[in-house]
């Protein structure tokens, strides 16, 4: 999963896939922007076939957040 979600955040704002680790802010450390992380949300519902709420996104602030978020939303999952 945080392969995954490293080459997305790489692909939409540039960062270096070995800068995104676990601990990592998505704002304040890797400097994800609101439409940056809106692109990112995107992104990772159609590669890992989840679907994310809106109301869910405010909760992500971390990349450790976003892969257990990614890792635990089978049920949530597209139909």
């Amino acid at each position: 999963m945080l392969d995954g979600l490293a080459e997305i955040i790489n692909e939409i704002a540039g960062v270096p896939v070995e800068d995104v680790r676990m601990g990592e802010r998505f704002a304040e450390d890797l400097d994800l922007d609101s439409l940056s992380m809106v692109e990112v949300v995107v992104a990772a519902e159609e590669r890992f076939d989840i679907r994310i709420p809106d109301e869910d996104v405010m909760g992500v602030r971390t990349v450790r957040a976003a892969v257990d978020y990614i890792i635990n939303a089978p049920l949530r999952r597209r139909r």
